[in-house]
């Protein structure tokens, strides 16, 4: 049983995911600090650091099955040594051949290349969803490209828009994603195996080659120096994730708000049986959309310890490094729900299209003043008809009178133009600018970065 809302069994899933879970869980952590150390022996067996034979019986007993979790973990309590009783564990699995068990390398080694692979499982699983999510956004573009819907600034009704000007909006943003998480494929995913201060002393003149070929086994990067003491590379993966997670987060939050009672332009997918409240019966709660919006600050502050990390004493210290055991698999756990929650989402996404008409009429064409402002300026001067289309809007407003009369009753209009030509400068799908358009420049620009596959 878990004290953590990541594994809490009655709240997990809310804050992670199954798959996501197995990367960051005890037995995929040990698996991957046993992967490293039957690398490492395979690398300084072949180069004749420690005998094959030593290297093969090492290799042959680094599966996880062949060991206890609870108790390597009982052990480490013991002696105050988070590494040495898995060290210790394998000595025991290897006999003799255990005496050339982590030769050379130091806990660090370990522990920061794991963490690179458990890193890199995670990144594989980010990527897949956000790939999945940006196809997705691209093809509801698409189908709601036309969907005229209001356009709001300061939580005020501002212009026209269509649904899939919004949405398209989103993907060109998870288009920057992709490529921010491909660009930094290459610099993160590296590992480190060069000994207690980076020095390689205890591996002698073969030192880097050593670490080459053990990374290369892994398959990871290699690195110029050590980076025992240079932490940039989790927090540059950590940013991108923030980045990614901000995106969600304001999404979440802008689908809740299109779902109040008052807008009810959305709504997110509804079951029989699902209940939205313990008291009231009718409420059908925004629950997908508000733990959408509700993990972003978590993600940010977990984020934000990461970055605390890169203060490093000297050429190594434990406070630094501690706060990346913490903050890494709250990332990941947090940004993996998001994503799998937003995939779902999408996928049950109920758009209101009726809904969204009656809010484009709701304040009876005053949503569409600066088209008419521009139409009277072509005769009036723009500065002249804002002046002239102010008063008409603050009456029409204020008195809670039909745009449309307002305007019929000015003479410096109705000179000029007829009950017709006004009339039709208050629809709304006549006045969306380029929206439609810039939803298929948009796809095409993704389609043509290969980022997106349909």
């Amino acid at each position: 049983m878990g004290s953590h809302v990541i594994d809490l069994v009655m709240l997990r899933n809310n804050f992670g995911t199954e798959e996501m879970r197995k990367v960051w869980d005890d037995k995929n952590r040990l698996q991957q600090h046993l992967k490293i150390e039957a690398a490492l022996a395979q690398a300084e067996g072949e180069l004749g650091i420690i005998p094959i034979e030593a290297a093969e019986k090492i290799r042959a007993v680094v599966t996880v099955e062949k060991y206890t979790v609870e108790e390597i973990a009982a052990e480490a309590a013991k002696i105050k040594h988070s590494f040495m009783a898995t060290i210790n564990a394998i000595q025991n699995q290897a006999g003799e051949a255990g005496e050339f068990v982590h030769y050379g390398a130091t806990t660090q080694d370990i522990v920061d290349t794991g963490a690179m692979l458990q890193l890199k499982e995670s990144y594989e699983i980010i990527l897949r969803d956000i790939q999945a999510i940006t196809e997705k956004l691209a093809e509801l573009a698409k189908k709601y490209q036309y969907t005229t819907m209001v356009g709001r600034t300061h939580g005020m009704q501002a212009l026209p828009t269509t649904f899939g000007y919004k949405l398209a909006v989103w993907l060109d943003e998870f288009g920057r994603h992709q490529e921010r998480l491909q660009e930094i494929k290459e610099r993160v995913f590296v590992g480190n195996i060069n000994g207690a201060i980076g020095s390689y002393a205890s591996f002698g003149p073969k030192g880097t080659e050593i670490e080459r070929r053990t990374l290369d086994i892994l398959g990871l990067g290699t690195p110029v120096i050590s980076w025992q003491s240079a932490r940039d590379r989790f927090s540059e993966y950590a940013s991108v994730i923030a980045l990614i997670s901000g995106t969600l987060g304001k999404i979440g939050n802008e689908f809740y708000n299109l779902m109040r009672t008052e807008i009810n332009e959305l709504e997110e997918g509804f079951s029989k049986g699902k209940i939205g409240s313990s008291t009231m019966p009718h409420k059908r709660n925004p629950a997908a959309f508000e733990g959408l919006a509700s993990l972003t600050p978590a993600v940010l502050k977990s984020v934000a310890l990461i970055h605390e990390s890169m203060h490093v004493e000297h050429e190594r210290d434990a406070m630094s490094w501690r706060l990346e055991w913490i903050a890494l698999p709250e990332i990941n756990s947090y940004i993996a729900a998001q994503l799998a929650n937003f995939k779902v989402i999408l996928n049950d996404l109920r758009v209101n299209e009726q809904g969204m008409k009656d809010n484009l009429e709701r304040q009876q064409g005053l949503l569409l003043s600066e088209k008419v402002m521009f139409e009277v300026g072509k005769k009036l001067g723009k500065q002249t008809a804002h002046h002239v289309v102010y008063e008409c809007s603050m009456k029409a407003f204020e008195e809670q009178k039909s745009f449309l009369d307002v305007l019929l009753e000015q003479p410096e209009i109705t000179a000029t133009y007829s009950k017709e030509e006004i009339s039709e400068w208050l629809v709304a799908e006549n006045y969306i600018g380029l929206a439609a358009e810039k939803v298929d420049e948009v796809i095409n620009h993704l389609k043509e970065k290969r980022l997106l596959e349909q």
